[in-house]
């Protein structure tokens, strides 16, 4: 058993670790602010007696005795980490000192939730591990796009500098139950507004591709990736590598929700990348990872939690 922080932990993949931890057997201690997070997303939890659940904003120092940190804590949609960029880069920075300097207080291994985004509006494309990227320092995405990219710079100076324990995984597109039903991410953008009957917002002319993973795929690969030996820092990729574009995604919700709603095209955002597709050999390789949860199957999931959240009836 370990006693293990997990940052974020009452938000979207959080609540899915603290469970899956806590499922493996550990003693875990939830920290979230709430900004994203949310208490319905944990409240299933709050009856174990290994789960402790703490408000606290990890821009602020804390002080606790954990020998593992999963720091997710941030923001991580636009709709979300543009409505005060400030803080957005904060979070990750400062949040990332926080944590690091807890990390060497207690001489815990601590895993960096970080994000395909610092590879920004790619020339590369799958996307691998050693590509730098192409991210735009001043736009409106700039705040979570390079506050993810400084905390990767700090977990690695912490690491040469202290011989911190670090591990980074760099997160691609995301979906599942508990996904905020207000996020602005494509995936419950399309099924609320398919359940609801409205249009079906598509940016730009829908030929711009994600690639999307399932939750439960993601978390074991966080796990994977915290039990892997001491010197493997990565960065790695996790994610699905299946590469969809937006039409293909929109029809698929469709289908599967039954919905009639038409589709509505918008210009496209600024910096919104036109390609996102994870290459996972290194995480196949040192983790014998990879996603097993088929779209379709995954939506389904995703589409009944939010009927439930939303008390549409099937």
């Amino acid at each position: 058993m370990h006693k293990i922080l997990v940052t974020g932990g009452a938000g979207f993949l959080g609540s899915h670790l603290c469970e899956r931890l806590l499922r493996d057997g550990h003693d875990v201690l939830c920290v979230d602010n709430f900004f994203t997070g949310s208490k319905r997303n944990i409240a299933h939890l709050m009856g174990n007696p290994y789960f402790e659940l703490m408000r606290h904003d990890v821009t602020f120092p804390l002080f606790v005795e954990v020998d593992r940190i999963y720091n997710l804590a941030c923001p991580a949609s636009p709709v979300h980490y543009q409505f005060d960029p400030v803080q957005t880069t904060k979070t990750s920075v400062h949040g990332a000192i926080n944590m690091l300097g807890l990390a060497k207080r207690v001489k815990a291994r601590i895993l960096q939730a970080s994000t395909s985004e610092v590879y920004g509006d790619p020339e590369v494309h799958p996307q691998t591990e050693d590509y730098w990227g192409r991210v735009n320092p001043v736009g409106i995405r700039s705040c979570y796009d390079e506050g993810k990219r400084c905390a990767e710079t700090l977990f690695f100076d912490y690491h040469r500098q202290h011989a911190l324990d670090i591990k980074v995984v760099r997160i691609f597109n995301t979906y599942g139950p508990r996904m905020h039903p207000n996020d602005g991410r494509v995936v419950s953008n399309f099924i609320v507004q398919a359940l609801k009957g409205e249009d079906i917002t598509i940016y730009g002319d829908g030929s711009q591709t994600r690639s999307f993973c399932y939750a439960d795929d993601l978390i074991e690969g966080f796990v994977r990736m915290m039990d892997t030996e001491e010197g493997f820092t990565g960065p790695i990729n996790i994610g699905n590598p299946g590469e969809f574009t937006m039409l293909e995604l929109a029809e698929l919700v469709l289908k599967l929700t039954g919905s009639r709603s038409k589709l509505a095209f918008k210009p496209l955002p600024s910096d919104d990348p036109k390609q996102r597709q994870p290459n996972i050999d290194l995480a196949r390789e040192k983790l014998g990872w990879q996603p097993v949860t088929p779209l379709e199957e995954g939506l389904g999931k995703t589409i009944a939690y939010f009927r439930d959240l939303l008390d549409i009836p099937a």
